[in-house]
């Protein structure tokens, strides 16, 4: 099979898996008349009505807006703090226990603390929220990265008298870069999550402020709306994402394929 035929597969079953599945709901919902579970027709209306055009500008920006500063925050920190403590065995083994306790912390039981310390319910709040559990994906492969390393590549730079800083930048992030952007996609799919989560419970505003007041006050069409948005809005990140990846990486896929 040639590459131009198994990327037509591939985009074949990733269109046709969802069709099918919606195709299916749609029969069911058809005899089985549930009041839960409403038609995918009648859930592609309230989409078209609620977020192609009343409330996009009013609840999916900011939410956009959230997820994009809490992830970009939490790049920035997990980076800066993962070269170091990659770098430095003491330094490691000094903040990974700390580390690993705020990691386990469930999201759910540290939005209120959040909401007390920040004195907020507004972006400040949902931002720092986002951005503090993004962190630890980031940090914790781009450690894992940096002690990757192969240390004969550390060694010919330090005998070619390259600094320290120009080591990191140079020799130190190209090679830890692959895992970081492992860790970055990770993260970003637990920026929708937390975005939604933040909005979910402290928020007038947003796709999750949305999801809560539909689903209490009953209105199931509405809901299923915010269900497929925010599907949605993962999915085109995420495929976002791999092309910035992808341009990213290229030289090391071509580094990788010439070391075979």
């Amino acid at each position: 099979m040639s590459a131009r035929t198994y990327r037509l597969c591939k985009l074949g079953a990733e269109i046709a898996v969802p069709i099918a599945i919606v195709a299916g709901w749609q029969l069911w919902t058809a005899s089985a008349h549930s009041v839960k579970f409403p038609r995918p027709t009648t859930i592609a209306v309230e989409f078209q009505k609620l977020w192609l055009f009343a409330d996009f500008g009013k609840h999916v920006v900011p939410s956009l807006e959230r997820i994009g500063l809490g992830f970009s925050i939490a790049v920035v920190l997990g980076i800066a703090l993962g070269v170091p403590l990659g770098l430095s065995a003491w330094a490691r083994k000094a903040a990974m226990p700390h580390i690993e306790v705020w990691r386990a912390m469930p999201p759910p039981a540290l939005l209120p603390i959040s909401i007390v310390l920040l004195h907020s319910i507004g972006n400040v709040q949902k931002v720092a929220f986002i951005g503090f559990f993004c962190t630890f994906p980031v940090l914790l492969n781009t450690i894992d990265g940096v002690r990757a390393v192969d240390p004969t590549l550390l060694e010919t730079a330090r005998s070619y008298g390259i600094s320290g800083l120009a080591r990191v930048r140079h020799v130190v992030l190209p090679a830890a870069l692959p895992q970081i952007f492992a860790g970055m996609r990770t993260s970003l799919a637990l920026a929708v999550i937390t975005m939604v989560l933040s909005e979910y419970f402290s928020s007038t505003s947003g796709v999750g402020y949305v999801l809560l007041i539909s689903k209490n006050t009953f209105q199931l069409g509405p809901m299923w709306a915010a269900i497929v948005l925010i599907g949605l809005l993962g999915y085109l990140a995420n495929a976002l994402f791999l092309l910035v990846e992808r341009r990213a990486l290229a030289w090391h896929r071509v580094w990788r394929a010439t070391a075979v």
